[in-house]
């Protein structure tokens, strides 16, 4: 494609059979850095989230699905179906002209149909395979399935999050999914191209879900291994910080959370509420001692936020040297974070089936290898004429008898 010209993956194609999110996120992050990601479905067998909201308004179906549309941009989309010998012969035709492949499939779906990495790598003797179970391929659980919301929880990350007087919450959304396993898949991927680029040879890259996510529960492992102590969910309160949560502010479910980290910081958030006398109890008088009389401190300090909006309570902090900062809706991220339309972090794309859609545009911003976010992603099909054509060289009659025999779809 030459809108990917000066990229710096331009050059790189991707076999994509991955679906859902955690897959999808890993190939759009090569995807926006330049490579040609070739994203593989079947109309027997569509990606899932094509049927999961949002959808504009009035509109609905496979096609239309924003949430497939933004974690799929800057993608081909092409149908074969895998279930047939012809389709799995493409497949490897496919593979023969790729540097990467990337599957999140229940371990043994590609070794069934012959495209296991010892398999590819006969086609391709330098391809780099990533594989992203949610278990991992090997022990006890390589069969368990499952998504980020079911990881989160098998991980310990949903244990540790929420009241420690209600059950465990976890993040609200699939976190996994879209946090540690595309961003670690991702950057072994760029690690294994350059290890190509040194020795020539491909890789086979295992990315248990389960092990990326247990990274991000922090020092609660440490806790438990080296302490014998279990780490316990917390509510919104750090051990280290006091005030430290989530303030009900102006207007209908408002929030600002505010972190104050030192005894010099809480000087100067007093200063910003005027210095009350409440401050200056000796409940307060030190870090320990205010954690020591935290709930006590949270009413008092949300008795001053609760008359302000969030965005006061955030700048008058801010500008004081007080973390803070909104909790923010879906609105306020799109119309009314300053910050994130300076980084020009959406971007507007016109889409033939949903029209005018927004995306991420993307997740870094780097001054010598830009990413850039072109298309929405593919409509079922979209690319089937380019890649079957273009790319594997086939003629018009070829296409029609694949087509004729349902290979295609």
């Amino acid at each position: 494609m030459n809108e990917l010209k000066g990229l710096p993956l331009q050059g790189i194609r991707v076999t994509d059979f991955s679906w859902v999110v955690a897959g999808p996120m890993t190939t759009r992050l090569l995807a926006v850095l330049g490579a040609e990601v070739i994203k593989i479905e079947s109309a027997r067998r569509v990606d899932l989230i094509r049927g999961w909201p949002p959808f504009p308004v009035g509109k609905t179906g496979i096609d239309v699905s924003g949430l497939f549309i933004n974690y799929n941009v800057n993608k081909m989309g092409i149908t074969l179906n895998m279930r047939h010998p012809k389709g799995l012969e493409i497949a490897r035709r496919l593979i023969s002209i790729s540097d990467i492949t990337v599957e999140n499939f229940t371990p043994g779906v590609l070794d069934k149909w012959g495209l296991g990495y010892e398999e590819q790598a006969k086609v391709k003797p330098d391809i780099l395979m990533v594989s992203m179970p949610v278990m991992g391929k090997t022990g006890p659980r390589r069969d368990f399935g499952g998504y980020g919301n079911g990881v989160q929880a098998a991980a310990g990350l949903a244990f540790i999050m929420g009241r420690p007087d209600r059950a465990p919450v976890g993040t609200g959304t699939a976190y996994p999914d879209t946090g540690p396993n595309p961003r670690q898949a991702a950057t072994a991927l760029l690690a294994a191209l350059h290890y190509r680029n040194r020795t020539g040879r491909g890789q086979f890259i295992e990315l248990a879900q389960l092990e990326s996510t247990v990274s991000y529960t922090g020092t609660s492992i440490m806790q438990v291994t080296a302490n014998k102590t279990l780490q316990t969910p917390q509510a919104n309160h750090l051990g280290y910080a006091s005030p430290h949560g989530g303030y009900r502010c102006q207007g209908d479910d408002r929030w600002c959370v505010i972190a104050v980290f030192t005894d010099e910081e809480w000087k100067s958030f007093c200063r910003v509420l005027g210095d009350p006398d409440w401050t200056r109890d000796p409940r307060f008088a030190s870090l320990l001692s205010r954690k020591q009389h935290e709930d006590d401190l949270d009413s008092l300090v949300e008795e001053w936020t609760k008359e302000r909006t969030a965005e006061e309570v955030m700048n008058s902090l801010q500008q004081a040297g007080v973390a803070a900062a909104v909790v923010q809706n879906g609105q306020d991220l799109l119309e009314r974070d300053e910050h994130l339309k300076v980084r020009e972090s959406y971007v507007v794309l016109e889409h033939r089936e949903a029209g005018r859609v927004t995306a991420d545009r993307g997740y870094f911003k780097l001054s010598k290898t830009p990413e850039k976010v072109y298309w929405p992603g593919p409509v079922l099909g979209q690319d089937n004429d380019y890649v079957y054509r273009e790319l594997l060289g086939m003629s018009e009659e070829e296409m029609d008898e694949y087509i004729v025999e349902g290979i295609l779809e």
